[in-house]
């Protein structure tokens, strides 16, 4: 500013000198050991950089310095998936979202991917981020989001509470977005075992949910991995429900490569739902690299349909985990 003629610095301005801290642009990385377990968390999303047993990856990695591809490792919060058209109501009132998903005119995945997670707490195999959603159009609700990566000897565990810092119910979702890896070559190669005998079936050009079927019709038996079989060149972009559980009340989904290497994704209750995607790209170099297995608190478009919708109380906090291990 100018004062008495001359220009005064502002206290708050940043000169050419001042150093700011270079960050890798995927964020803050905060990385984990235990055993033959190793694995990378970055803050921005408090996504899942890599993870690894022996040296071999059991999901997509991808670089420090590397914008996110395709929502690799992030937690998705305040809802997994889409909300069609990003259009819904809760409580008689009538939101609109911004579309994230331009393509196909959808907000995609919540407001928590892009966001950057403080790191609250660390250990050499534990850390857990904290991000608060604030109120904002389309999403009037205040919401805290903390989660929680351990390693141990049965591989990674990941927690994810959530707590409503409002004073009025809020709608709320979650889910992680990993791209599993079973081994060498491609998810055509690679055997799945999903316990689900149920599948959302899904309008082609923009995915909008259409109906709940059996996975063992005509029509969808291609859908249908309740005995593990080769993936092939199966396109599967799709939510499954009605997941078989052993006797501990925990889902499995299992991934192996024809040398019998392989990643195991466990989860219990509180994700009745789960999305699997075989990560179609047109880009050769990015095609159908790992498979998508993110288990949901909900289906897409929950927000409108208020299927398996959590309504989060004030003050009263909900929590689900999974575990992603070694085959």
């Amino acid at each position: 500013m100018r004062q008495n003629g001359a220009v005064i610095e502002s206290a708050n301005a940043v000169s050419p000198s001042t150093s700011v801290e270079r960050r890798p642009i995927s964020g803050r990385q905060v990385d984990l050991e235990h055993g033959a377990y190793t694995a990378s968390i970055a803050s921005v999303g408090a996504s899942l950089r890599f993870l690894r047993h022996d040296g071999r990856d059991l999901v997509v990695p991808f670089d420090a310095d590397e914008v996110r591809p395709a929502f690799r490792g992030a937690v998705l919060a305040p809802w997994p998936n889409r909300v069609v058209d990003g259009r819904y109501t809760f409580a008689g009132v009538d939101h609109r979202l911004a579309l994230t998903e331009p393509a196909r005119g959808h907000a995609l995945h919540g407001l928590a991917a892009w966001a950057e997670w403080e790191l609250i707490a660390s250990s050499s195999s534990s850390a857990t981020f904290r991000c608060i959603i604030e109120a904002q159009d389309g999403y009037p609700f205040r919401v805290q989001v903390s989660t929680t990566y351990t390693l141990d000897d049965d591989g990674l565990h990941t927690e994810v509470e959530a707590v409503n810092l409002g004073d009025v119910d809020a709608p709320y979702g979650t889910g992680p977005h990993p791209y599993l890896v079973a081994g060498d070559g491609h998810v055509d190669d690679w055997t799945l075992e999903l316990p689900a005998s149920q599948v959302l079936t899904v309008t082609p050009d923009r995915l909008i949910p259409v109906s709940l079927e059996p996975v063992d019709t005509a029509d969808t038996e291609h859908f249908d991995f309740r005995s593990p079989r080769t993936i092939g060149d199966t396109f599967v972009d799709h939510a499954y429900t009605s997941l078989g559980r052993d006797a501990d009340g925990r889902v499995s989904v299992r991934v192996t490569a024809p040398s019998g290497s392989g990643v195991v994704m466990h989860w219990g209750d509180g994700l009745p739902w789960v999305q699997v995607h075989t990560a179609d790209q047109p880009v050769p170099e990015l095609d159908r690299l790992g498979l998508a297995v993110e288990p949901m608190t909900c289906p897409p478009d929950a927000f409108s349909t208020g299927t398996d919708l959590v309504v989060l109380a004030p003050n009263t906090p909900h929590r689900v985990s999974w575990t992603i291990a070694a085959l």
